[in-house]
Parts: C-alpha cells; structure tokens; sequence
C-alpha cells in the first residue's frame, strides 16, 4: 500500500514539475521575445496566449480541415502573428533558446493540420500578415510573400494585365508558402509546369535569424525550398516568380457521364489520351458516386476543363483526339483567365475578380486526402472494379489530373518533385463528412484507406509514389528522435524518390544540423552511418 502510494506521489509529483517546466519555458519565451535586439517594431501585440480572449478566432481563421478543430485537437501554447521581418527572426532565435517547438503556418490548407498541430509542446508562427504582391509586367515578374492567397496572387496580375497569370491552383484561399513550397499545381501546368518551375528567387529566414535570398543562400537551399517543403529548411518570407502569358480569352467547360458503360469507355479513353493532348488542353477526370434515375448507387464521372484558347480550336483538337468525350460547341463558355479561375471554383457566374480576395473559404468540412500516380492506363476490367468499389464504399472521391506536355519535358531532379515524365496522371482521393467527432473521422479517414489499398494493382510502384502537398500520415510519420533518419526515408522516397531526397536530407544537415525545423514529416538530417 506505501509504495502505491510512493508511486501516486512520484507521477504527480513529476508531472507538476513537467508542468511547471514547460510554463517557465513558455514564460521565458516571451520575455525573450518582447525584449529581443532584433525587433524593429514592438511585438507585443502580436503575441496571443489562451488567456487572451482572441486565442481561439486567432488559432481558428486559417484552420481549413474541421478534423483538426476539435475539442480534442492539441492546441499551441502560444501564437506568434507576426508583423514583420523582426518578429519572424525573433520567434526563431528565442524558440531556439528556450527549446520550444515551431510551427509555421501561411495558409493552414496542408491536409494534415502539420502547420498547427501536435502532439508536443509548440508555438505558432503565423505569417498571415506577410501578404504582399508586387508585380512587374515589364519583367513579367512578381514578389509575393508566403501569407498571400493564391486568389491575391490571381488579383493582383489581373490589375496590371490580363494577359498574364500564373501557373498555380484553383482554390483562391490557399496560402502562397505551402503552396508554392511544396510544388503546387495548377489547370496550366500542362502549358508551363508547377509553380516551382517558373520560381526565380525567394528571401528565407534561417535556422541563425538571417535573411537570405537565391544568391546567398546558394543553389542547393533554393533548390530544396522550391518543391521540398520550405518548413524543413527555415522561413520562407517571399517568392519571386515568373509570369506566364496567357491568352485574353480562355475556353472552359464541364462534361458529365452517367451511364456505366459510357463512363467506363470515356474514362478508358481518357486514360490514353490525357497526357498526350495539347498542351494548351488540360482536362481532368473526376469520379463520384451518385443516384440514378432509379435511385440505385452509379458512378458519375465528370470533365472539368481549361484550353488555353478559343472555343472552335478547342472542338478541332477534341474530335481529332478525344472524340469519345462527345464535346459540343455548346458545352465551351470562354472568358478571360481570371474569370476560369473563378468558374472552375463554382463561383456564381460573372463574379467580379474581387473574389478573389476574399480569405474565407466558401465551406469548411472535415477532410482526408491522399495520392496516387498511374503510368499504365487501367483496363477495362481494372476502371470496372474500381468503380464497383467505390459504389460499395460510397466514398471517397477520385481525381485524375493529368500530365504530359511541360510535365514530361523537366528532368525529375531539377527540382524535388519527381513526378514527371512517365506519369499518365496524378490521383487525389477526397473524402468530406459534415459531422464533428472522432469517430466519425475514424469511419471515413478508413474508408479512403481502404480504397487506396483497394487501387494497389493500378498505380505506381517501388515506390508508391505520393505528392507532397497531398500530406499523408499514413505513409509514414516521424518522431524526430534517435531513428528520424530511417523514419524519413519511409515517406521521404515516396515524396521525392530516393535521389531527390538523399540531396534533400543533405541540405538539411548542412544548414540545420539540429533539426530546429522539423514536423512529423519534415525532411530529416543525416545519421552518422552513410547512406544504405
């Protein structure tokens, strides 16, 4: 009985003292920042605690998956919004010093919640406030910081030109910082590649609170935070990027199929002839289960579309190659780009470009995503029980994106991501519930998971490749101790692919040896044993 007791004492006695810690560590923290030389401005009121009132708006505005707002969800011990540049060197220097543990978060879309989530103790560096977009038509260039919004992006070209735009998403509230980072994509990729392919510099604060750009922080740091994921490497500040051009008038349109041999026989097509379509013509292919007519569970497939040109042009390139699709003159609507970014998004029609400033997302749901790449099209039979799976599990839903063009012309080590010629498609798979609960996330994040095991045969192999900015924890998550390296390597070759991510991992160690900049699936530093 004394030693029950001995032992009650003892937990408690130890948990209070690892409370007490952690507090004066918190404490300090903020000492340390409100007193730092680096500060050009006050920073106090950027520095938000759960005992401010505003701590939950703060927190809640950039989260984008409701799984991750749960009454259960680890919440940060402090949020830091910072204002400027000094407060982002500061957060970094002071979190050194006290040993605490930093996330960054720009636009809070990752689909794993890593930028504001976790499991360990850890602050907040927000750079929400980091939104500028300065753009050059002379140079057709343009500076944007990592807290702006893809459709502050879009807007802000509009102003100057409208025969200019970017290769980027089409979800107007995604931030800058991981988007870009993490080699984010868009309907124009077939035309011009990722983001990170037409990424000319950028300005990162390092694991030392120095601000450097292309040229001093050298060919290998930039290489990485250009399709590596910034948050392994420091804080990315800015991008500078290239324009691309664009035509005044673009062609968009959406075509849906029912009926299960039409699908089957359209998708199978597809499969065949997407990548190797104009590159002018990116098409996607996009899977739901649906109602009949007579109420019985079917697939629908719907095409989703932007040609880079005028609708007659469009029709002559669909009934030379895709004719199957049965694509008629009164299906294209055309419209300036800016306007297709704001359709393909299901704005209202004729929405004004200010849309796109809006930071509020129209929905918020509770979400899990994950990916795939096909390099073989799917028989027949193959797209037959896939669809009959789906019927069955009745989510999630499939999103094929299509490759080839630009894609298949960049070497796969020119940037981190990999994925390039040999690719037929990418493939997200999306579930969304309405319902709050773990549970219920339980349910459905397993439902995508079956799918995904279900769709093995269909997809790459050694490795199963996967796309950085689809994060996925069920890949492989790392617990940044003794065995971070090996744990790396488990998602870090699905990501990158053993070449890019052995690079990766040495950049890492040279200019943050101590993995200050880490996360659950960061890049890891090198073990002391060589590579294996």
């Amino acid at each position: 009985m004394n030693t029950y007791f001995f032992v009650l004492t003892f937990l408690f006695l130890f948990s209070h003292s690892l409370a007490t810690s952690n507090k004066n560590a918190e404490q300090n923290f903020i000492q340390c920042l409100i007193n730092s030389p680096q500060l050009t401005t006050p920073i106090t009121t950027s520095i938000y605690t759960p005992s401010n009132s505003s701590f939950p708006s703060v927190l809640q505005a950039y989260i984008r998956n409701l799984r991750f707002n749960e009454s259960t969800t680890p919440k940060p011990t402090i949020i830091v919004t910072a204002l400027d540049l000094s407060h982002v060197q500061a957060s970094i220097l002071c979190a050194k010093k006290h040993k605490l543990h930093m996330k960054t978060r720009s636009g809070g879309h990752d689909y794993e919640g890593l930028s504001y989530v976790s499991n360990d103790p850890f602050f907040i560096l927000d750079l929400f406030n980091f939104r500028s977009v300065n753009v050059s038509i002379e140079d057709e260039t343009a500076w944007v910081q990592t807290g702006a919004t893809l459709g502050e992006v879009y807007y802000r070209i509009a102003e100057k030109s409208k025969i200019h735009g970017f290769p980027a998403g089409v979800c107007p509230t995604v931030g800058v910082g991981g988007h870009i980072s993490g080699a984010g994509y868009g309907n124009m990729m077939r035309k011009y590649g990722l983001t990170v392919d037409n990424v000319v510099d950028a300005e990162l604060v390092n694991v030392d609170g120095k601000l450097l750009n292309r040229e001093t922080m050298g060919e290998d740091l930039f290489w990485a935070i250009t399709g590596g994921g910034g948050v392994s490497f420091g804080v990315v500040i800015s991008y500078k990027i290239k324009l691309v051009r664009v035509p005044p008038s673009v062609t968009v349109f959406q075509v849906r199929r029912i009926s299960e041999p039409n699908v089957t026989n359209v998708a199978h097509r597809w499969l065949q002839v997407a990548d190797k379509l104009d590159e002018n013509l990116f098409i996607r292919m996009v899977f739901d289960v649906v109602n009949d007519t007579n109420g019985e569970k079917t697939i629908r497939a719907s095409f989703p579309s932007l040609f880079l040109g005028n609708s007659t042009a469009l029709i002559n390139i669909m009934n030379q190659s895709f004719p199957e699709l049965g694509l008629r003159l009164s299906d294209c609507q055309e419209m300036n780009w800016t306007q297709s970014v704001l359709w393909y998004y299901n704005f209202p029609p004729n929405s004004p470009d200010s849309t796109l400033l809006s930071r509020i997302p129209r929905s918020l749901t509770h979400l899990k995503r994950k990916s795939d790449y096909v390099k073989r099209p799917i028989s027949k039979t193959g797209l037959r029980s896939i669809f009959k799976k789906m019927i069955e599990l009745e989510r999630p839903v499939l999103t094929f994106n299509p490759y080839g063009g630009r894609m298949a012309e960049i070497s796969e080590f020119a940037k981190p991501f990999p994925h390039r010629a040999g690719n037929i498609a990418k493939i997200q798979y999306a579930a969304d519930w309405p319902e709050d609960g773990v549970d219920v996330a339980n349910r459905y994040v397993n439902l995508t998971r079956v799918l995904f095991a279900y769709m093995t045969p269909f997809v790459s192999k050694s490795p199963r490749e996967a796309f950085l900015n689809y994060r996925d924890l069920d890949i492989g998550v790392n617990n940044n101790g003794k065995n971070s390296f090996d744990e790396g390597k488990v998602y870090g070759v699905k990501y990158f692919k053993e070449t890019n991510f052995k690079r990766l991992v040495k950049v890492k160690t040279m200019v943050d040896p101590d993995n200050f900049f880490r996360n659950e699936q960061s890049i890891p530093t090198l073990p002391s044993v060589s590579w294996k």
